[in-house]
């Protein structure tokens, strides 16, 4: 069980503590030096307005390698302390208590979505509308409605259909969880057992379908067909996420580039089109919609980012999940693609998907005695920093504030 490599506190920046490699791997670096936080922000102009889904793998590589010796610090980010003033002049204690504000009762409102009279159907597609997720995704597009309405009239309301897509989000994305868990043949989810462990794997699809049938019909509710089109999108990426995600590619220069195309559509897409969808729904800029769905692709490609390092750098207990399951399901992540580079050998596991015994412990022994969880980290941080740029174009607001500390909290969280 891996134990966190950093630590991070409020105002501070994420940097690891020094560790001594193992006998016969790579030095590892340690804190950076005096000149690190110079460095990261060189490092921020140069990749500045870089597309990296675009970017060969070997050349991603090489352009972290050389151009960014110091791969640890987070700098420049806009952080805020507790109960301090942001960008706009306004006071919030947090990002996700803001978001709340408009988010009460949310869980309670797609359990209503749920019309089931089937008891056992009705626990099972309930069954993670506890209450207990992080609404990570309803947060954003709560944030996203308003910041999107102050910036096109000033408004500071926050319309039902707008508040609807945050509940359609969610559903979506809990609907994407039953079904992966059944593909993966996952046995817990957020600390307790999944779906298809407790009713078996038919029912399970059953309940995710059902999820997916109410957020549609919460959809065609909105009567807006832009919003329905866009938000239809996210549905075809998750299927095809999933395709990409079985398959894999055999030439080590195509690797990086299917990976973060599997990460945009499994993860990102929800994200960024139901940012775009609040923002059809609250302004008619077109440059509104876009800088809406750039931010939201950036956030949710940085946010997988960072969940594919925590799966070699957190615990079962944080992550309510048991860690190295992307290497145990045969998925060749970030940490790992980044570390095959220094140890070539991985690339017949990455071939063979870790099938072979003892495949999965030294693929992992590979991943910690390299750099690849730094060089993630890195790029996902380069992601939040598109995300940042996008989002301060709106007008300064204390919702627009909260998006862009969301940005250093995904960068952050241990979990």
């Amino acid at each position: 069980m891996a134990s966190r490599w950093w630590r991070w506190r409020p105002g501070s920046s994420r940097k690891p503590a020094a560790r001594s490699p193992e006998p016969g791997s790579p030095g590892l670096a340690g804190p950076p030096g005096p000149r690190a936080a110079a460095d990261a922000r060189l490092q921020a102009h140069r990749w500045k307005g870089l597309d990296f889904s675009q970017i060969p793998y070997f050349n991603l590589v090489k352009h972290l390698t050389s151009a960014c010796p110091n791969v640890y610090s987070l700098s420049r980010f806009h952080h805020t302390t507790p109960d301090s003033k942001t960008h706009s002049g306004e006071k919030y204690t947090d990002p996700f208590k803001l978001g709340w504000r408009d988010l009460k009762g949310l869980y309670e409102d797609i359990r209503k979505e749920l019309l089931i009279s089937t008891s056992e159907l009705k626990e099972m597609s309930e069954y993670y509308f506890d209450g207990k997720g992080k609404a990570f995704r309803p947060i954003i597009v709560a944030l996203m409605a308003r910041a999107c309405n102050i910036h096109h009239n000033n408004s500071r309301h926050v319309q039902a259909s707008q508040r609807t897509i945050a509940l359609i989000a969610e559903m979506i994305h809990t609907a994407s969880l039953v079904h992966d868990d059944i593909i993966d043949d996952a046995s817990s989810r957020r600390g307790k057992h999944t779906v298809n462990k407790i009713w078996g794997e038919k029912k399970a699809v059953l309940a995710g379908d059902l999820i997916l049938s109410a957020a549609s019909i919460a959809l065609a509710r909105i009567g807006n067909t832009t919003v329905i089109s866009i938000l239809t999108q996210v549905i075809e990426d998750l299927v095809r996420g999933e395709f990409l995600q079985l398959g894999s590619k055999e030439n080590e220069n195509e690797r990086f580039a299917h990976y973060l195309e599997k990460t945009f559509k499994k993860t990102a897409s929800l994200i960024a089109n139901s940012c775009k969808a609040v923002s059809v729904l609250g302004c008619p800029d077109p440059v509104v919609h876009e800088i809406a769905y750039q931010y939201g692709k950036n956030i949710g490609i940085a946010f997988q980012l960072i969940d594919d390092v925590l799966d070699f750098t957190s615990c079962s207990d944080q992550m309510g999940k048991p860690t190295s399951a992307d290497l145990k399901l045969g998925l060749a992540t970030g940490p790992v693609l980044f570390a095959s580079q220094q140890f070539p050998e991985m690339n017949a596991m990455i071939l063979r998907r870790f099938s072979l015994p003892g495949d999965v412990d030294r693929a992992r022994q590979y991943v910690l005695q390299s750099d690849g969880v730094q060089q993630t980290t890195y790029l996902a941080q380069q992601y939040c920093h598109k995300a940042i740029r996008e989002i301060s174009k709106l007008r300064p607001s204390p919702e627009r504030d909260a998006l862009i500390q969301l940005s250093e909290i995904v960068l952050t969280r241990d979990k």
